[in-house]
């Protein structure tokens, strides 16, 4: 049974928040993870350009002053996003980063984006998963020698909720990885959208793309499913083909944890948020009102067993009415399912068991 430290969102003269998340860190064990001298990746999800329920930066800050106290040298740290939003490769995700809040002068750490310019520096990495035996993890998170994970704990269109296991399977993954798991079938060209520019053929490692009679195509034999044409077309005309049904996503999703995970044994810690609990991710260009009102923050050193514990707090309280909670307002209600019913949220949790990630046996210890 693994242990969960929570604490509420109370405080008071003599503790503030920022002495809570320090007080978390502390007793989830940071000084035997993070050891002096580590190069020690914050992973953390810079927020779209429009969405206001990402971290705050501030909380940021005090998660990197408690690594620095240990002498190690922490940076902040995401991933390009597949689809071509603001976030598609290394140059305009971080203008979107320091935009966000998340410059050094707030942080206190500098912020380096995991798979690189665009996207495709990346390490494979090998697993024994049940369904996947190679990851493609960002580089900067493979040579990383500690992690510290930070999470916004939410609700997800495609996983129920977005906790710890997909801020490591999805988050730290390439572009490439991150195809693995949404995708079985090449990206695709919209026809009446694509100018026959000519980027794309020239950026494909592959020899995948040709322009026929004035149009891009993609050859799906010859595709390695690297995405990176997604990322350079200036119309965005290609796209991906989200094929994969969502219980298969989440099993990849909780493998792949395993593979950011890999060479880091006893060297990572989650850190959880359940504030501004949103309906949808923070990938979104805006936010929408909370399902329940904030409940607190959960530190611990399993992923599993951490998004357990926030799952069940969730579920635990009471929905918001007026929200986009269409139904178990009550407390105990599936809040989850209330936003999207037709998601198996549990299989992340139940796969995620199974490959050896973690457990979902925890014993909560409010502090």
């Amino acid at each position: 049974m693994a242990k969960v430290f929570f604490s509420d969102m109370r405080t008071g003269h003599s503790e503030n928040l920022f002495d809570k998340i320090a007080k978390l860190l502390a007793l989830a064990g940071l000084a035997q993870a993070v050891t002096e001298g580590d190069l020690t990746a914050v992973k953390i999800h810079f927020g779209e350009k429009g969405n206001h329920t990402y971290l705050r930066p501030v909380f940021a800050r005090r998660v990197v002053e408690e690594i620095k106290k240990l002498g190690a040298l922490p940076f902040l740290t995401d991933s390009s996003t597949l689809y071509p939003g603001q976030r598609k490769e290394a140059v305009s995700a971080l203008t979107c980063a320091i935009e966000n809040g998340f410059g050094y002068s707030s942080v206190g750490a500098p912020l380096v984006i995991s798979d690189g310019l665009r996207g495709v520096t990346e390490t494979e990495v090998p697993i024994a998963g049940e369904l996947l035996k190679n990851t493609y993890i960002g580089t900067e998170i493979v040579e990383a020698d500690s992690i510290v994970t930070m999470t916004h704990f939410k609700c997800h269109e495609l996983t129920g909720f977005g906790g710890a296991v997909k801020n490591l399977g999805m988050g730290c993954a390439s572009r490439k990885g991150k195809m693995v798991q949404h995708s079985t079938v090449a990206p695709k060209v919209s026809q009446k959208g694509c100018i026959g520019c000519g980027i794309c053929p020239k950026s494909c490692a592959h020899d995948a793309i040709t322009i026929t009679a004035g149009k891009a195509v993609i050859d799906p034999l010859k595709c390695a499913g690297c995405s990176r044409c997604i990322t350079v077309c200036p119309v965005k005309a290609i796209n991906i083909q989200w094929n994969e049904a969502a219980d298969l996503v989440m099993r990849k999703m909780a493998e792949y944890a395993t593979g950011a995970l890999s060479g880091k044994a006893g060297k990572a810690i989650y850190i959880n948020f359940i504030t501004q609990v949103s309906p949808a991710c923070d990938c979104y260009g805006h936010s929408d009102a909370p399902i329940v009102n904030d409940i607190g923050i959960c530190a611990s050193t399993d992923p599993v067993a951490i998004d357990q514990a926030c799952a069940d707090l969730v579920n635990g309280a009471r929905g918001n009415e007026g929200s986009a909670l269409k139904s178990g307002h009550e407390p105990g209600g599936d809040k989850f399912r209330g936003c999207w019913p037709d998601i198996p949220w549990e299989v992340q949790l139940e796969h995620g068991e199974k490959v050896g990630l973690g457990t979902r046996k925890y014993e909560l210890v409010r502090v």
